[in-house]
C-alpha cells in the first residue's frame, strides 16, 4: 500500500532545512537565499506542507491579506517525489483553503509550470502593459 500525501498548514511541522535547502540550491527562483531571510518570509504567508509518511516532500507559499489578494509562490515538489500527482494535490489544497476564498486577485509567476496552474484557473496576465515589478534578481547572492 502507497503512503497517502497529507497537505497541512500546521507552521509546526515545516521541515525548515529542506525547504531551504531546496530554495536556495535547487529552486530557479531563490538561488542563495539565507536562512534568516527564508524564516522571516515563512512568517509573513500561509505555508503548506505536504506530506508523506509524516516527512516532508511538497512545500507552497501564500502572501495574501485574507480579504482581496494572494500571491503564490515557492512551490515544490522533491525531484524523487515528482511525478505522482503531488504537485496538483497541493496547489489544489491551496485553492481550496477556507482564507484564500473569493479573491480579487490571486496571481503566480512560472516559468516551470504553467499547464498545472492553468487546471486552476490560472491564466496570463489580462493586460501585461499594466503590470510593473521591481526586480532585484541577484539579492540572495549579495545577502
Amino acid at each position: 500500500m502507497s503512503a497517502v500525501l497529507e497537505i497541512s498548514t500546521d507552521p509546526a511541522r515545516l521541515d525548515i532545512p529542506l525547504i531551504h535547502r531546496f530554495l536556495s540550491e535547487q529552486s530557479t527562483w531563490a538561488l542563495g537565499i539565507s536562512l534568516a531571510k527564508l524564516q522571516r518570509a515563512l512568517q509573513g504567508s500561509l505555508c503548506f506542507g505536504a506530506y508523506l509518511s509524516g516527512a516532508q516532500v511538497g512545500f507552497a507559499r501564500v502572501i495574501t491579506d485574507g480579504a482581496t489578494f494572494a500571491y503564490l509562490c515557492d512551490v515544490f515538489v522533491l525531484p524523487e517525489h515528482q511525478g505522482r500527482g503531488y504537485s496538483k494535490r497541493l496547489v489544489g489544497a491551496v485553492m481550496a483553503h477556507p482564507e484564500l476564498q473569493d479573491l480579487r486577485r490571486f496571481v503566480l509567476v512560472t516559468s516551470t509550470a504553467p499547464q498545472l496552474y492553468a487546471q486552476f484557473g490560472f491564466t496570463p496576465v489580462a493586460k501585461p502593459q499594466s503590470y510593473m515589478e521591481r526586480l532585484d534578481a541577484e539579492v540572495y547572492l549579495r545577502s
